[in-house]
């Protein structure tokens, strides 16, 4: 099956189911960062168990990349040649987003790949500075060592919430808390490497066969109706909800649809 992430599948449960209903309102003042997803809703899809060894070898990776990255600096500075775009992705590498790989990779070892720290935790064990952290992180991410998914918490409360754009409606209160992290291998960094560092590519015939099998989910994702398409995309409180609304057009469609007729998805 196509792997998503969070952001992409809920993506695209929203606006297959969108363009059935309309545009959907903004419901009050921003509570939470874009792109968030709300704690133990998603987390059992996104984060990964590391094989044995896996995180140590992540790091030798990225120790290679950060030498491969002064050697293209020292490059650039010179002004031999004009670095290419992988080039320039792994020059951006820092000492300081290393070692914030360093303790994110050893989280995943102790927690079975369950991460999600504090930039002010971060900052206590690596020694840096809260905002050296931030860059870090950033910079793995742009990189491709690292994927992030932003979260927020509800929190008991009621009445009405004041925010930059005025008052907002009643409800539970929804806040920022600590990101999600999985650690990934990028493919700009791959070039860099000895060989023997390298991942064995894959067969042609196994390529073939992913393929194929990725275009089959598409064909059957657009079979689905918006309930089941929500149903099979995001579970958790996001995913009833989108389940229901999902019920709703399906039956207004339904409604309007001539006998014998199936309406297009």
């Amino acid at each position: 099956m196509t792997a998503y992430t969070l952001g992409e599948a809920g993506a695209l449960a929203l606006a297959r189911i969108g363009r059935r209903a309309g545009a959907v309102r903004d419901a009050g003042p921003r509570a939470v960062l874009p792109g968030s997803r709300e704690a133990g809703t998603f987390e059992h899809e996104f984060y990964a168990n590391p094989a044995k060894g896996e995180t140590d070898q992540l790091l030798r990776v990225a120790r290679r990349a950060l030498d491969a990255g002064r050697g293209l600096r020292r490059i650039a500075r010179r002004g031999e040649r004009a670095l290419t775009a992988s080039e320039r992705t792994v020059a951006a590498l820092t000492e300081g987003a290393v070692r914030v790989l360093e303790e994110l990779l050893a989280l995943a070892r102790v927690n079975q790949g369950r991460v999600y720290p504090s930039y002010d935790h971060l900052a206590r064990v690596t020694g840096l500075g809260r905002a050296t952290v931030a860059r870090g992180l950033r910079v793995l991410e742009e990189v491709g060592f690292l994927l992030r998914q932003r979260r927020f918490v509800r929190r008991a409360g009621g009445g009405s919430v004041e925010g930059e754009r005025g008052v907002g409606h009643a409800g539970p209160r929804i806040a920022q808390t600590s990101n999600a992290y999985r650690m990934t291998l990028p493919r700009a960094v791959l070039a860099h490497l000895p060989r023997w560092m390298r991942p064995a590519p894959l067969p042609e015939d196994l390529i073939q066969h992913q393929r194929e099998r990725d275009d089959e989910q598409a064909a059957m994702r657009r079979t689905l109706t918006c309930r089941e398409l929500a149903l099979a995309t995001l579970d958790g409180p996001l995913g009833a909800m989108l389940a229901k609304l999902g019920a709703a057009i399906d039956a207004r469609d339904e409604g309007a649809a001539s006998p014998g007729t199936r309406v297009s998805r």
